[in-house]
């Protein structure tokens, strides 16, 4: 018996946590929309400073992005696939959020 044995049982490991196992994926839904709520704001009140486009560009791809989550939370089968790929969304919502936020930000500054 070796010690990766005991590791599957083990509820603590990020990979068997409820949230990417047996979850129905509504949490990363509401999560994910409230995520995407305070960057679409952030984003829009950018929208008129440079550099041109980055704002906007943000703005819809965190839209699109959840727009995605959704179907794959209603076309996909329950399962570890259906929620990896919602947190793999969410994750990107996050980071072109942020990533175009501080672009926007560091350019206003600048």
């Amino acid at each position: 018996m070796s010690y990766l044995d005991d590791d599957e049982d083990d509820p603590t490991l990020m990979r068997n946590q409820a949230s990417l196992t047996t979850s129905s994926g509504r949490i990363w839904l509401l999560l994910g929309g409230l995520l995407t709520l305070i960057s679409a704001v952030v984003l829009a009140f950018e929208l008129p400073l440079e550099p041109a486009g980055v704002a906007l560009f943000g703005l819809v791809a965190v839209l699109v992005l959840y727009a995605a989550m959704m179907v794959v939370r209603f076309t996909t089968q329950p399962g570890r696939l259906r929620l990896g790929v919602l947190a793999a969304l969410m994750i990107a919502i996050a980071v072109i959020g942020l990533g175009s936020v501080v672009v926007v930000a560091a350019a206003a500054y600048s």
